[in-house]
């Protein structure tokens, strides 16, 4: 069985994660979903809520295949653990091509049995990136192209109960 994982931040979940998502289900018999702890970002969701959404994708998209996880480990270490032969990496633009290329060397270096696959996402999509979708919440703009409604509703909850704190 070839299985592969589409790991990141998602920070939050968007259009663009969920079309190379979708698209890695035809490619691999099953694919997983994980969540990674990164330790150089302050996450604005929790891995448990981040978690939460993408599972509420797999559901709605109807992705059979598809396994949402989380870990706090390396990469490959996951892969590895769970018997994963694939890493799937979505490339955007030209500017991610080189840390996305260093890290899939650095993973090849680790654990050389596990491949880098590069995804590029539909062009509706290849200018997103959960950076921008927060930027554009905190200053309350739309973002109903992006992200699904749930994702968006979320972000909308997340930056009030925030703001209430301050």
């Amino acid at each position: 069985m070839t299985t592969a994982l589409y790991a990141g931040s998602f920070d939050p979940v968007t259009n663009g994660h969920i079309d190379i998502i979708k698209r890695a289900s035809t490619l691999f018999e099953k694919v997983y979903v994980g969540v990674a702890t990164n330790l150089n970002k302050r996450p604005l969701f929790s891995v448990d809520e981040r978690q939460h959404l993408l599972e509420q994708v797999v559901s709605a998209e109807k992705l059979t295949n598809i396994t949402v996880d989380s870990f706090g480990c390396l990469t490959v270490e996951y892969a590895r653990r769970e018997g994963i032969q694939t890493i799937i990496r979505g490339l955007r633009a030209i500017s991610d091509f080189e840390a996305e290329f260093q890290m899939a060397i650095m993973n090849r270096q680790l654990d050389s049995s596990i491949e880098t696959v590069f995804l590029m996402p539909s062009q509706d999509y290849f200018y997103v990136s959960s950076n921008l979708i927060k930027e554009i919440i905190r200053l309350n703009g739309p973002v109903n192209k992006f992200v699904p409604v749930f994702v968006e509703e979320a972000l909308r909850r997340k930056l009030k109960n925030n703001e209430n704190k301050h």
